[in-house]
């Protein structure tokens, strides 16, 4: 079992660093557009394409409140929560099965 338990944990550890690099782009992006930015750029269009995906169904549902869009604290909020609830989880179950 200890196999599956180090599985588990090399799991919850690269999810982890997946998950802090992806609220790091968010964060980026959403710097990136307060300067109004060339969006032909390909490093815009590389931030754009990246978090759209996830920050487009955020808006729709949320709208932009008094003129500020929160979709990304909104996912970065999502971000944190499944940082301290999902990959604790599964380290804890990692740590239970070596």
């Amino acid at each position: 079992m200890f196999i599956l338990g180090n599985f588990l944990m090399a799991v919850a550890r690269v999810l982890d660093v997946l998950l802090s690099l992806y609220m790091w782009v968010i964060i980026i992006a959403a710097l990136i557009s307060w300067v109004r930015p060339d969006p032909y750029n390909p490093i815009v269009r590389f931030l754009y394409g990246v978090t759209e995906p996830v920050l487009s169904p955020i808006r729709r549902r949320i709208g932009v409140l008094g003129g500020i869009d929160v979709s990304p604290m909104v996912a970065i909020l999502l971000i944190l929560f499944l940082r301290y609830f999902l990959i604790a989880s599964l380290m804890d179950l990692a740590m239970g099965l070596r």
